[in-house]
């Protein structure tokens, strides 16, 4: 496969450069200075361990990054924390699975009555890349920090689970507006492969070494191969992502334009037509993409079969 043109540092958003980043023992320090800027003092990660994550590649979720972690927090706590950098189909109902199983995972085999339902802290965290949070209204939050809330007065109901998502697309503070280091990491996060180099506003020892282990020209010629790959399979699903979003804008302006609402369901047939014919999404999946029931998507399947 031949080379991209290539900019000095790599996209570390893409599936290789946030393994090549944060994905090493050698490099785990910048992996726990960046959790610590994410929980902003709420925990205090001293060490992690990469654990091995039983659906890390689950077959429907080809692409997506997942990091499984056993942290020791400095007063000598532990928690699990899963990262990962994965796409906006089923959002919310994915990272409650894999909560989910990051607790039930923590049961023993037999004994549980001595067990006690000793569980560990879990926190899922999601990079967001590109996509913005599903049903976050007209707020500009990159941050999405969410534990178990009392509905009716706020008051925090369990507080070992939570889950933060960070919306890089929200993210569009300059260098000269950078307050912390967290400031820090989403700017080089979203813009990494665009700089020239390390401004004075990074200048600080972690993201020196950042940027010395993101240079394009230091990867061996597997990695750079590794690297153009993963690079393509971003830029492919951020073409599909845009083309489906852009139907969907149509679909609303037609629907409203004709004010009838089979105008919408003609331009969502198209959608879902499209949807089925990349053999990419489940029927599940692209009933929430295009906002339509289950048996709405079959029908449209059934009626391609047929070649309507």
């Amino acid at each position: 496969m031949s080379e991209l043109k290539q900019s000095k540092y790599i996209d570390i958003t893409t599936d290789y450069g946030f393994k090549k980043v944060f994905g090493s023992d050698t490099n785990k320090d910048l992996l726990i200075n960046f959790l610590n800027e994410l929980f902003r003092g709420r925990k205090v990660i001293a060490d992690l361990y990469y654990n091995k994550n039983e659906h890390v590649g689950d077959t429907e979720d080809i692409g997506t990054v997942i990091f499984d972690l056993t942290c020791t927090a400095d007063n000598g706590e532990r928690f699990i924390i899963e990262v990962q950098r994965t796409s906006q189909v089923n959002l919310k109902k994915r990272m409650l699975y894999y909560s989910s199983k990051l607790i039930a995972d923590q049961a023993p085999k037999g004994n549980r009555r001595a067990w006690n339902y000793a569980i560990s802290e879990v926190y899922i965290i999601v990079l967001m890349d590109g996509f913005a949070m599903p049903d976050a209204g007209e707020g500009k939050c990159f941050l999405h920090d969410i534990c178990l809330c009392y509905r009716d007065h706020g008051k925090i109901f369990y507080d070992d689970l939570g889950f933060i998502y960070i919306e890089l697309v929200n993210f569009v503070k300059a260098e000269a507006e950078f307050v912390n280091d967290l400031d820090r990491w989403l700017y080089v996060l979203k813009n990494m492969s665009s700089l020239n180099g390390l401004s004075t506003y990074l200048r600080k020892p972690i993201f020196e070494k950042l940027f010395q282990l993101a240079e394009y020209s230091k990867l061996k010629p597997e990695e750079r191969e590794m690297y153009n790959v993963s690079l393509r399979n971003k830029w492919d699903a951020e073409s599909i992502r845009s083309s489906q979003e852009e139907l969907l804008k149509r679909a609303r302006e037609k629907a409203k334009a004709e004010g009838k609402a089979e105008g919408e369901a003609k331009v969502k047939s198209d959608v879902i037509k499209n949807l089925l014919s990349l053999n990419k999404f489940s029927i599940s999946e692209i009933a929430e993409v295009a906002d339509v029931t289950v048996d709405f998507v079959k029908q449209i399947e059934a009626e391609k079969a047929k070649g309507k």
